[in-house]
């Protein structure tokens, strides 16, 4: 009785189970296309595999950036040019950095979801202020912020420039070359 009880419970699992697990695998369109991009890209793989450097010029790109600007009380030089090829300079402590930079993670993942999280200052962004820039002044610490794109471009140095097109920059902020070369 025990093995005719058994057989039979076997077989209700299989008729109801059967199906269940079957639809829980069926392959979606969106698995047989994932499936095809990664099986054309295991195929170029082996065709035209990555290739090997002896030395990356990248890297120490990075690390000489690195060397530069890890230093503190570093100063900038911001050359803007506007639509009409002039030029105006901010001299600033350290690099310019985007508004779009933040100090906590922009997004949480809870429950597979990616929720997005408030900035420093309490509200939420969609990362649409990246074209706009901010810092702080050389010798007085005052508060700049610029933006580039639509006819405004900006020249990052570390030094101030004496090339012919730089000559003429108008200071835009309150410290000129001079007080920054005065400036320790």
């Amino acid at each position: 009785m025990k093995k005719s009880v058994r057989v039979s419970l076997a077989a209700v699992i299989a008729l109801v189970g059967g199906p269940a697990l079957t639809s829980c695998t069926s392959e979606t369109s969106q698995d047989k296309e994932t499936k095809a991009k990664q099986s054309n890209y295991d195929h170029l793989v082996a065709l035209q595999p990555a290739g090997r450097m002896e030395y990356s010029p990248t890297r120490e790109a990075i690390n000489q950036w690195v060397q530069t600007w890890g230093k503190r009380g570093k100063l900038s030089y911001v050359y803007i040019q506007n639509a009409k090829g002039e030029y105006g300079y901010f001299i600033m402590k350290g690099l310019p950095v985007p508004r779009c930079k933040m100090l906590t993670p922009p997004e949480r993942v809870e429950d597979a979801a990616v929720l997005t999280q408030p900035g420093m200052d309490g509200t939420y962004t969609t990362g649409s202020t990246c074209n706009a820039y901010y810092g702080f002044d050389a010798t007085t610490g005052a508060y700049m912020e610029f933006t580039v794109g639509t006819n405004q471009s900006f020249f990052l140095f570390d030094k101030p420039m004496t090339l012919p097109e730089y000559s003429s920059a108008r200071q835009l902020g309150p410290t000129s070359v001079k007080d920054a070369a005065k400036k320790p």
